[in-house]
């Protein structure tokens, strides 16, 4: 079952005493099966949204599936109970082979969401609030580190989850905050179906963060934009050796309309200054370029880029043609936001290391 994207334009027509809340969590969305088979053994399996069985990569978190069960949830790394960032989880994904060494280093986890089915009976015709106290009783049975409960996020009021949504830290998420993407809001009395249902659960993701980068090299796309550079490396200032310079701080290929890749595209064709193989580097002066508007989810530190830093969804937002790309904005301002999320982190925390 899959979530319509609100506005709060949607929630404020609804009643907020039909729904309940929860954390919306940056890994990925999996269902996890565990039934006996004809010799009466217990066999768990793992899917991905997709129907894609990715049972092979995760041996350890099979092994917490001990009780006959679906379960829809989100697949994590946690380390020292705490909820790592998508990037982690990405060492663990489409391994061909998986080590006692590497699930010891990603721990993999499931935050269950929903019950399907329990022993031999389906529920998913049952209301949420009853297959989620039921997901309760079954998670405290199993009683295994590696599977827990995405917490409630308590509102009465659209205002109160507003101000959740906005400050989970705040909210009952704590530690974790930063791998928080939004809120699920659910009808109550909703049913498990196939599809989109529109009223039934809806997807609240956080505000993007944003900022105006510098376009510096461009690559042609894949399928119908094969013709295009539709693949942009962007840019912020810094203090460099000799002076002011860009600094690579992203790469995005969506987010903008098809009129607007026609412009970009003329523009990398006009504004080439060198090639290397299939990208183009396109002028980037302080007087001279092109001004990306870049809204992006979440920051974390990262030693493989140039700049310390690495965007989680980065995406074109809007074309700044009326900006030169000297008034476009420094390393210092995402290394700001950063050390906000960081220090915000710390006091959900406790004061504790982050």
């Amino acid at each position: 079952m899959l979530a319509h994207a609100a506005e709060e334009s949607d929630l404020i027509t609804l009643n907020a005493a039909d729904y309940l809340a929860e954390w919306k969590w940056d890994g990925i969305r999996v269902q996890a099966v565990a039934g006996y088979d004809e010799h009466g053994e217990l066999v768990a399996r793992l899917y991905s949204r997709t129907g894609e069985e990715i049972s092979r990569s995760f041996p350890d978190l099979l092994a917490a599936l001990r009780l006959p069960c679906a379960i829809d949830g989100e697949l994590l790394i946690m380390r020292e109970a705490r909820v790592q960032s998508f990037n982690v989880l990405q060492q663990r994904l489409n391994r061909k082979s998986v080590t006692a060494k590497l699930m010891a280093e990603f721990p993999a986890h499931l935050r269950a969401y929903d019950l399907l089915a329990e022993g031999d009976e389906d529920v998913r015709d049952r209301s949420f609030s009853d297959r989620r106290g039921r997901l309760q009783a079954l998670i405290t049975r199993l009683n295994d580190p590696r599977v827990d409960i995405s917490p409630l996020v308590p509102f009465k009021t659209w205002s109160e989850l507003t101000a959740a949504r906005a400050d989970p830290s705040s909210a009952g998420a704590g530690a974790d905050a930063e791998a928080v993407e939004g809120v699920m809001v659910k009808r109550r009395d909703a049913a498990y179906v196939p599809g989109r249902p529109r009223g039934a659960w809806w997807k609240w993701k956080r505000d993007p963060m944003v900022i105006d980068a510098v376009l510096m090299y461009a690559q042609r796309g894949h399928g119908k934009r094969s013709s295009y550079y539709s693949d942009y490396t962007f840019g912020v200032w810094s203090k460099g050796e000799t002076g002011e310079e860009l600094v690579p701080v992203g790469k995005a290929y969506f987010g903008f309309t098809d009129e607007e890749l026609l412009l970009i595209d003329r523009f990398v064709r006009r504004n080439t200054v060198d090639r290397f193989g299939p990208v183009r580097e396109v002028v980037h002066e302080p007087k001279s370029g092109l001004v990306l508007e870049v809204a992006f989810e979440g920051l974390q530190r990262s030693t493989r880029h140039k700049s310390g830093i690495a965007m989680r969804f980065p995406r074109i937002s809007r074309l700044r043609w009326d900006k030169p790309p000297a008034e476009a904005d420094r390393l210092e301002t995402l290394e700001n936001m950063l050390t906000q999320r960081e220090h915000a982190t710390m006091a959900a925390n406790g004061g504790g290391n982050v």
